[in-house]
């Protein structure tokens, strides 16, 4: 009896050892793959050769302790901390297969709002570990990215720091806002050639980082980066306009803008209310979209203490 006992422990200490050790399989299995932006299982061991795509997606791979390992990045992130000295493949949404493909990566992180589509297939489809990030315009969508990332890259203890680091700020950013009583009127103008203007609304970047300044974005009556009429912004006038550095119409003077018929007796205009910022950090949507929207809450809000 107590040899068939003896026998029956050995067999339940085998039998959770193994559940032990296929629990550990399966945790490892784990480290490395993610679902993307694109619903795609997308699985890299070690990779030794990062290409990175759009700003956020550079900064967090370079945060994450990656830099040693990245050979590549698009135009947005060349001003990236730490990207100095990569490899430029390229404008994000005008990439070419074979310009990324020419440095021979191990992975490619892309961001999701990246094109053209079809370069992005070929790169899918080249066999190449691809990961599409999911570019979404929110402070979750910052957080999503970092564990994405993390996770990938066998990061997670750093990934998780740095969202906790992420989530102080936007906490610390919102109580201060929090006492504002006045949300002045801005207008992200992403371009503005022969009196069109290509204006920033709902659901992207540039209503992202206004919002959480603290400010009130003009355009919320559309979705994304559209046409905005001379009688639209006539009706409800910016206190400010916000615009990109190295942008479309970067060459554009303050007087220039102004002198638009749509401007010319808006409440920006009288104060020379004319806001630049670089566009990788205004409209990144990374790790830190937190100090830009700070930035732009300390100019649209000079009392407060920020």
């Amino acid at each position: 009896m107590r040899n068939a006992a003896v026998l029956k422990l050995s067999r339940r200490t085998t039998i959770l050892g193994s559940l032990v050790l296929l629990g550990g399989l399966s945790k490892a299995s784990l480290a490395g793959t993610i679902t993307d932006a694109g619903k795609v299982s997308v699985s890299v061991t070690a990779p030794k050769r990062i290409v990175t795509i759009g700003s956020a997606v550079t900064e967090i791979v370079i945060a994450l302790g990656e830099r040693k390992n990245m050979i590549a990045i698009d135009l947005t992130s060349i001003y990236a901390a730490g990207a100095e000295g990569l490899t430029n493949v390229g404008y994000m949404r005008a990439l070419s297969t074979e310009g990324v493909l020419s440095q021979s990566p191990d992975l490619m992180c892309v961001s999701s709002d990246s094109g053209p589509p079809e370069v992005l297939d070929a790169l899918r489809g080249s066999g190449i570990p691809f990961a599409l990030i999911p570019h979404v315009p929110s402070t979750a969508g910052v957080k999503e990215k970092v564990t994405l990332l993390g996770i990938l890259l066998d990061k997670p203890a750093e990934a998780e720091k740095l969202n906790a680091e992420i989530e102080a700020e936007f906490a610390a950013l919102a109580a201060k806002v929090s006492a504002v009583t006045r949300h002045p009127k801005v207008l992200f103008v992403l371009s503005l050639a022969d009196n069109r203007i290509m204006a920033g609304g709902h659901d992207t970047a540039a209503d992202m980082v206004i919002n959480l300044a603290g400010g009130e974005n003009i355009a919320e009556s559309f979705t994304g980066y559209k046409p905005m009429s001379a009688e639209a912004i006539l009706e409800n006038p910016p206190d400010a306009v916000l615009m990109m550095t190295g942008g479309p119409s970067s060459h554009a003077t303050t007087a220039n803008i102004f002198s638009q018929a749509a401007f010319a007796n808006s409440p920006a205009a009288k104060n020379d209310a004319l806001i630049r910022m670089d566009s990788g950090y205004l409209l990144g949507v990374g790790p830190y979209t937190a100090r830009a929207a700070t930035d732009l809450a300390r100019r649209l809000h000079p009392d407060l203490a920020l």
